[in-house]
């Protein structure tokens, strides 16, 4: 597990720093501004409004504080969606962690609801409500191999010069498998190098405005099975 410091974020919302990184789980310029644009506006509210579907799938790599958990699950409940939220996380926080979060105080929403997030045992489906549906994977992302027919992917691994593993060829083509035609993956990266991967891979990148501090972010998509 990873040696972690609590740090204030620009909207005064918490993040975690990982002193062997050097690398936070979120923006410094605001964790909750960078969750609500990158994953929530750009990611799952722009693709219910372009599609009109009311039953849809959420994959996310790095589930790390829930925080784009969380705002999904309230998405779901506002809009009267059905999400199935399926996270994949190696290293998850303690729940001594989690409690000291202040998410829920900035968001605001039900902190009981938050911690459930966390409380729900791994690697089996699990309702949260009548509109979220949680599988949490205990694993690697190259240990997960059967999910075809995501929707949306939210893509929120440390950045490619921390965890350039992350952010190899191979991985955006197992995330292109991972869609159905239609589909978009969402990142806050919008790194050159990251943009040439996946458009590489067959995606059809769109470089978006960025949440307040960012200048840009990426979303992707699926409109073939993908390239030889």
């Amino acid at each position: 597990m990873y040696n972690l410091e609590f740090k204030i974020t620009g909207d005064c919302s918490h993040t975690l720093l990982v002193k062997e990184l050097n690398e936070t789980y979120h923006s410094t310029k605001g964790s909750i501004n960078e969750a609500r644009h990158v994953f929530i506006q750009k990611g799952l509210c722009d693709y219910v409004q372009k599609t009109g579907l009311k039953d849809i799938t959420v994959f996310e790599v790095g589930f790390g504080t829930g925080l784009n958990a969380h705002l999904s699950q309230l998405f779901a409940n506002e809009n009267n969606v059905h999400i199935n939220y399926i996270a994949v996380e190696v290293f998850p926080l303690e729940m001594e962690i989690i409690k000291q979060l202040n998410f829920t105080e900035l968001i605001p929403s039900d902190q009981l609801q938050f911690l459930n997030l966390h409380e729900a045992a791994w690697n089996k489906p699990i309702v949260l409500d009548n509109n979220f549906t949680m599988t949490k994977l205990h694993q690697k992302l190259d240990d997960v191999s059967s999910l075809k027919e995501i929707d949306v992917i939210f893509f929120d691994a440390f950045a490619p010069d921390v965890q350039p593993e992350m952010w190899m060829k191979s991985v955006f083509e197992k995330m292109h498998d991972f869609l159905k035609i239609g589909g978009v993956l969402v990142t806050y990266c919008a790194k050159g190098v990251v943009k040439r991967t996946i458009k590489e891979v067959g995606f059809e990148l769109e470089t978006l405005e960025g949440p307040p501090g960012k200048r840009e972010m990426i979303r992707s998509t699926k409109h073939e099975v993908g390239r030889l």
